[in-house]
């Protein structure tokens, strides 16, 4: 099932808690991504704190952008 993302927060360590259209919270810990292409230029902490949502999925202001699918697959459920 698809499951867009409603809202996203930053935090420490590279990590996003994101909200998805089914209600859920999940924690995704983006750190191993951040040797891999344009994900390279997220290690600058304020270039990650600009993830916003953006359509039914997440982007930075560098124009990176996730799929929803692999953000809900590769998450934990958090309280």
């Amino acid at each position: 099932m698809y499951h867009a993302i409603k809202d996203v927060k930053s935090h420490s360590d590279y990590l996003l808690i994101l909200t998805f259209s089914n209600g859920e919270k999940r924690q995704f810990d983006m750190k191993r991504y951040l040797q891999y292409g344009i994900f390279q230029e997220l290690r600058d902490k304020a270039l990650f704190n600009t993830v916003r949502t953006c359509f039914d999925t997440i982007a930075w202001d560098n124009e990176a952008d996730f799929d929803p699918e692999v953000l809900y697959q590769k998450s934990i459920k958090v309280d």
